[in-house]
């Protein structure tokens, strides 16, 4: 990935609805050429999909909380990811270290909503031993932009 390639992903990223001719002019290349960066991008999975970056409240989930799941010794972290595959309202799903096996950002409509979805969905799965719940009570920053790191000078 050299630095066009940066440009793009990073003018994606502030604009996933950019039109080519928008892109090729970050880019400083023409239009086919620009469209052939992308498409590569695309297949070694660097851009892994195209969506709308929506407003919580507006869909119906301002309710936003993390829930740190422990699983028992011998569990099967397989079955676990596994079982939260389907589940909308987990966002996230990721082993971390220290005393929790698992951290889930999740986006649900409200309180009663949480409350059942962690005691139906995620206490209920097997190998769960515990969980803790925290909320957001304000959100100052929330992005799924990457920091596109800088090219290392090998690359160049």
């Amino acid at each position: 990935m050299d630095s066009i390639d940066r440009n793009i992903l990073v003018a994606l990223q502030h604009d996933g609805a950019a039109g080519l001719a928008e892109l090729a002019k970050v880019a400083g290349l023409s239009v086919s050429a620009t469209a052939e960066r992308v498409k590569r991008l695309e297949e070694r999975g660097t851009i892994r999909g195209w969506r709308a970056d929506l407003d919580p409240a507006s869909v119906g989930c301002p309710l936003l909380a993390w829930v740190f799941v422990a699983l028992r010794p011998g569990a099967s972290d397989a079955k676990f990811r596994q079982a939260l595959l389907p589940l909308d309202q987990v966002l996230e799903c990721h082993a971390v270290s220290g005393a929790w096996s698992y951290m889930l950002k999740l986006r649900v409509a409200g309180l009663p909503d949480l409350e059942a979805f962690v005691a139906s969905e995620i206490r209920r799965q097997a190998g769960v031993e515990r969980t803790e719940t925290l909320l957001a009570l304000a959100t100052a920053k929330e992005t799924a932009m990457l920091p596109v790191a800088p090219p290392h000078e090998e690359e160049e």
